[in-house]
């Protein structure tokens, strides 16, 4: 079975071909620099974007491979939660595939589909604990297979990977800052009390990480110094030896703060489903060098494997949405053309018909 996966939720573009459960081939087109003028996704620039790319994507692709659009069996596409106008980019692209093949459509759950990249790799063991960090989503989940997903926890407000961003905007670190965050912390020396470990003084698996931003904001416009300009300069004069280690040991005090709080509430969700198999740590997030060594420590306490993607499995892909739309069309799922784009906000839902 062949096949092709579509992702185009937000500023990426992916496409992969994934062939009887292994990846074969994969293109993606990044927005980033488009974006980085604005410090943030404009989402009528990235539709565009995903609008102009995409049939660019599949001739590459397939004339790679010495393929054509009859030799693809399935076609999957991110169908949400994301940006609605990029959604219906891929949504609209993936349907006239399907129209002009012999070739089945399916939906995938983005989220769902970075929780199970990294069975490209190594084979998934159920029952799992998955926890997902990314850009907008903090969720755990208790994940009995490909398409059995129980939500247990999830964010309230600010997602962990929104913290990352707004502390890199906060300094004017460029964008996108995640990265920038993760590397200059590492050169940092921790401060456990610097900032509040948030929202895990309770009994529940939800998260907020608005009261995190907010500290960090407080604590950047108490020392200017370490905000820098537009060019990367010091807002209050030229950069010292001083202040760089200060803004080095607040963004390892940063990173410690987010890894502690996943770490709480992903050893209480443990706690109370013993039997699983493994973690799963997936999304942009996982990425982050202290949120891989913290659920490390944790899967390690119960003695179970943890389980994480590559790094360019982290990030959103065309190869996940592949192998996710193959777990599901091996058994026996389809979609028909009415297939709906779900944005942010709403839940996606699992609307498959199943044959078989």
């Amino acid at each position: 079975m062949l096949c092709l996966g579509i992702e185009s939720s937000c500023d990426e573009t992916g496409l992969a071909l994934v062939r009887d459960g292994k990846l074969i081939a994969e293109k993606l087109a990044s927005q980033v620099d488009v974006h980085a003028v604005f410090g943030g996704v404009v989402p009528e620039i990235a539709s565009r974007e995903h609008l102009r790319v995409l049939p660019v994507l599949l001739r590459e692709l397939l004339k790679e491979q010495n393929l054509t659009i009859d030799d693809i069996d399935v076609v999957s596409v991110a169908r949400g939660p994301g940006l609605l106008g990029c959604l219906l980019m891929g949504l609209s692209f993936a349907k006239g595939l399907v129209l002009s093949s012999r070739a089945k459509l399916i939906g995938v759950n983005h989220l769902w589909a970075h929780l199970t990249a990294a069975g490209l790799e190594q084979d998934l063991q159920f029952p799992s604990l998955g926890l997902l960090v990314s850009g907008g989503h903090t969720h755990i989940y208790l994940i009995e297979s490909p398409s059995q997903f129980t939500l247990l926890g999830r964010t309230l407000d600010d997602a962990a990977g929104e913290a990352f961003d707004k502390t890199a905007k906060s300094l004017n670190l460029p964008y996108p800052g995640g990265k920038l965050v993760d590397d200059l912390g590492r050169q940092g020396v921790v401060d456990k009390k610097l900032f509040p470990v948030p929202y895990i003084n309770n009994d529940n698996l939800d998260f907020s990480f608005s009261g995190l931003k907010t500290a960090v904001a407080n604590y950047v416009n108490q020392h200017s110094g370490l905000r820098l300009d537009v060019m990367g300069v010091p807002e209050d004069g030229a950069e010292d030896s001083v202040i760089s280690e200060e803004r080095k040991n607040m963004l390892a005090s940063f990173n410690y703060t987010v890894g502690r709080t996943l770490e709480v509430k992903v050893e209480r969700a443990l706690q109370r489903n013993r039997g699983v198999k493994s973690l799963i740590v997936a999304g942009g997030v996982a990425a982050n060098s202290v949120v891989r060594s913290v659920m490390a420590d944790v899967a390690a306490k119960i003695s179970i494997p943890l389980v994480l993607p590559s790094m360019h499995l982290c990030t959103d892909n065309g190869a996940m949405i592949a192998y996710a739309g193959y777990l599901m069309a091996s058994a026996g799922c389809r979609h028909d053309l009415d297939l709906e784009a779900i944005p942010r906000g709403r839940v996606v839902p699992s609307d498959w018909i199943c044959e078989g």
